[in-house]
C-alpha cells in the first residue's frame, strides 16, 4: 500500500464512529471528507483522488485489492501466494499481477471475511478451508504453518451468467447433434458421470446438462461448497456440507447429505463432485431407483474414472473388488470425459457407455470420440465422431423417447 493511502486511511479510522454500523453511504462520505482534508496539505490530481477513493472503499467495505480482480469478468482464476505474490489467469493466460497486499494481516483479514460469510472457519488449528464467494466462485484457503510462504488464497471464478449448452456449442466444446443426444439421455434418466482433469470444465458442463432435467422433477444438489447454478428448476433443494467448528457444531459430510437426500423424495440427485468415500452412497442411490443422477470426478480418461471410483469405494467400504465393480457397472450408465487441450480450449473428448461386467472386468464401449484434424489459426481442429450406437435402451423406451432417439440417430 502506498503512503498516501495509508495516511488517508488513518484519517478515516480516526473519524469513524464504531458505535454504529458504517454503511456504504457513510463510508463513502468519510472517504470524501478525508481526501479533502488530506488534499489541503498534499497535492492530489483528480485522477489520483478517484483512484485513491476507489482503493480506500475497497479496503474498508470490500475485499481490498482483491475486489478489482473480482470485478474483471475476463479473469477466471486468482492465485495469491502470500501478500506480495499474486497471479491471475486471464483469457487463458497466466501472469503475475503488479499489485500486492499491504501486509500479511490485511490478507488474513480478507480471508476471514470470505470464509466467515459462508459459515466456515480457518485458523492455525484448522489451516485448510474450502469456501465460496457470493457470486458462487470457488475459494480454497491454506494458512501457515501448513503454507510456508504466507496465507495462500485461490479463487476459481465462474461466469456471472451460467454457461448453457448453446454457449458450449458456440465455443466448439461439443457439437449440436451430440448435445441433442445427451439431452435425450438426461431426460430418460441415464446416470451420468462427468470426468476430467482440473480446469477441464466439469462443473460448467454439469450445469449445462442439468438444464435438460424435466422441470416437473424434484432436484437435490449436494456440494462441498455451493457452486452449481441450476436455473429454471422450481422444485430445487440445495445442500452444502459443513465443517466441524470451534462452537462444537458437528461436521456434515457429503455422505451425510446423500443419505439424508434419499428421504427427501428426490427425482434427481446431483452431487457436485465425488472425491472419496461418498462414492459408496452415490452408487447405492443410483442402484436403488434414483435414476438420472449426475456427478463429476477427477480422472485422466473415461476408463480411469472407473478405476478412480473403485478406489473411492474402497475408502468407504471393505468389499471385494468384484463386488465393487458390479456396483459401478450397475449404477453408472454413461461417462462424459472432458479435457483442456494445448490451445487452452475445453472440449468433450469422449463419451463412453458402461455395458456391464464381463468376467471380473467392467465392460465399456466408446460412443463418441474427439478426433483431431490438426491445428488451424492457432486452435486445435477436430470434432466428435460417432463410434457406436447406444446398447442399453431400456430407459429410453420406458421414457417413451425411442422415436426421438431414432430420429437423432438418423441425423448422425
Amino acid at each position: 500500500m502506498n503512503s498516501k493511502k495509508e495516511d488517508v486511511l488513518s484519517l478515516i479510522y480516526a473519524k469513524m464512529d464504531y458505535s454504529v454500523e458504517n454503511d456504504e453511504i457513510s463510508v463513502r462520505q468519510l472517504i470524501g471528507e478525508s481526501l479533502i482534508e488530506y488534499g489541503r496539505e498534499h497535492y492530489l490530481s483528480l485522477e489520483e483522488k478517484q483512484q485513491l477513493g476507489k482503493e480506500l472503499f475497497y479496503s474498508i467495505r470490500k475485499l481490498d485489492i482483491l475486489q478489482e480482480l473480482l470485478e474483471d469478468k475476463e479473469i477466471t482464476e486468482i492465485m495469491i501466494n502470500g501478500p506480495k505474490a499474486i497471479f491471475i489467469e486471464k483469457n487463458g493466460r497466466l501472469k503475475e499481477w503488479e499489485n500486492s497486499f499491504s501486509s500479511v494481516e490485511k490478507l488474513e483479514d480478507v480471508i476471514q471475511q470470505i470464509v466467515g460469510k459462508c459459515n466456515r472457519t480457518v485458523n492455525e488449528a484448522s489451516p485448510i478451508a474450502d469456501a465460496r464467494l457470493e457470486n458462487g466462485s470457488r475459494v480454497n484457503v491454506v494458512l501457515p504453518p501448513i503454507a510456508l510462504n504466507g496465507p495462500i488464497l485461490t479463487i476459481r471464478r465462474f461466469p456471472d451468467k451460467p454457461i448453457r449448452i448453446e454457449n458450449l456449442i458456440a465455443l466448439g466444446s461439443i457439437t449440436e447433434d451430440v448435445a441433442s443426444w445427451l439431452k435425450i439421455m438426461v431426460h430418460a434418466g441415464y446416470n451420468i458421470m462427468i470426468s476430467g482433469g482440473t480446469g477441464s470444465g466439469k462443473t460448467t458442463f454439469l450445469n449445462a446438462l442439468s438444464d435438460f432435467v424435466p422441470k416437473e422433477e424434484r432436484i437435490i444438489t449436494i456440494e462441498d461448497s455451493a457452486e452449481l447454478q441450476i436455473q429454471n428448476a422450481p422444485n430445487l433443494v440445495r445442500l452444502e456440507t459443513r465443517a466441524r467448528t470451534a462452537e462444537n457444531c458437528n461436521e456434515i459430510t457429503i455422505r451425510d447429505l446423500i443419505k439424508s437426500s434419499l428421504r427427501m423424495r428426490p427425482d434427481r440427485i446431483i452431487v457436485g463432485e465425488v472425491r472419496g468415500a461418498e462414492a459408496v452412497d452415490l452408487l447405492q442411490a443410483m442402484n436403488t431407483g434414483h435414476d438420472g443422477s449426475l456427478s463429476t470426478g477427477h480422472a485422466n480418461s473415461a476408463r480411469d474414472m472407473l478405476y478412480r471410483l473403485e478406489t473411492m469405494v474402497l475408502m468407504g467400504m471393505d468389499l471385494p473388488i468384484s463386488a465393487i465393480r458390479r456396483q459401478i457397472a450397475s449404477g453408472i450408465d454413461l461417462i462424459v470425459h472432458l479435457g483442456r487441450l494445448r490451445d487452452k480450449t475445453r472440449k468433450v473428448l469422449e463419451i463412453v457407455e458402461v455395458l456391464g461386467i464381463s468376467g471380473d472386468e467392467i465392460e465399456t464401449q466408446t460412443l463418441y470420440k474427439f478426433e483431431s484434424s490438426g491445428r488451424g489459426k492457432g486452435n486445435v481442429e477436430g470434432k466428435l465422431v460417432k463410434k457406436n450406437d447406444l446398447f442399453s435402451r431400456e430407459k429410453i423406451e420406458a421414457a417413451g423417447l425411442s422415436d426421438l432417439l431414432f430420429f437423432q440417430n438418423g441425423m448422425d
